[in-house]
């Protein structure tokens, strides 16, 4: 059975939003952290570009396998394997050392990703159950610098945040967040006290207006459907989060 999709520019930019050049850097990267090897069984049959098309069509359409197979001319279990081989090897790649005597401002936030693993998620304030997913952008480039493993989505953010390895990741960097990140020693916004004027209300519009663009990453990532109601166990929303950041951070690179 031929398949409909293939590595070509129509359906690369179309379902990644990369260019054929970004998406040949990212099928490089994947073949050198292993992904071109036959993984222990019969060689694959898509070539490597194909099957990292493929994944990025399941992170882009949420479709099942049943329904990505034949656009792909394979089956539903071949479709399920490319996909858990490739996808942890689409993996973040480590936020460079800052520059010295370059100020660079960091912004955190988290955001609640529907999951159907009860061991992954919780039930939280969205009604739903999901797990609480904290990720760090660059304030200036937009990029995506890190992004935790996720947490039950009744966890609050502060208390992610502590457990996570995002602090000592953005250690000796200016990192903004909201008033959920009190206590955390983020800079976040003036409070309001009992009896008196604010007085700082520029301050914390100011705050606003940057700490916004966190909020517009994370709204370009869910354009993601996978991010919107996640039916994969274990380490998949970890994996997928972590996918759907490169080919982010591949989109805006310049």
């Amino acid at each position: 059975m031929g398949g409909v999709l293939r590595a070509e520019p129509v359906w690369v930019e179309t379902f990644t939003g990369l260019r054929m050049e970004r998406f040949g850097r990212l099928v490089r990267v994947v073949r050198e952290r292993g992904g071109d090897g036959p993984g222990g069984g019969r060689p694959w049959c898509l070539p490597l570009a194909d099957r990292g098309l493929l994944v990025a069509v399941y992170c882009r359409t949420n479709l099942t396998m049943r329904q990505l197979a034949p656009l792909f001319g394979i089956s539903p279990a071949t479709a399920c394997r490319v996909t858990q081989r490739l996808r942890p090897l689409l993996a973040l790649e480590p936020a460079p050392k800052p520059v010295a005597d370059v100020e660079r401002l960091w912004i955190v936030d988290g955001t609640l990703i529907p999951v159907r693993d009860r061991t992954v998620g919780a039930s939280s304030r969205n009604y739903r159950f999901s797990a609480n997913v904290q990720v760090i952008i660059d304030a200036d480039t937009r990029l995506v610098v890190a992004a935790a493993r996720p947490a039950p989505g009744n966890k609050a953010d502060a208390h992610v945040w502590r457990e996570s390895h995002l602090p000592a990741a953005a250690a000796g960097m200016t990192v903004i967040a909201d008033g959920a990140y009190l206590g955390t020693g983020l800079i976040v916004p003036y409070r309001r006290r009992a009896g008196r004027p604010l007085g700082q209300e520029e301050d914390n519009a100011e705050h606003r207006r940057v700490r916004a663009r966190v909020e517009h990453t994370f709204a370009r990532m869910k354009n993601w459907k996978i991010l919107r109601d996640c039916r994969q166990r274990g380490d998949g929303l970890h994996h997928a989060v972590q996918a759907i950041a490169t080919m982010h951070n591949l989109t805006l690179a310049r």
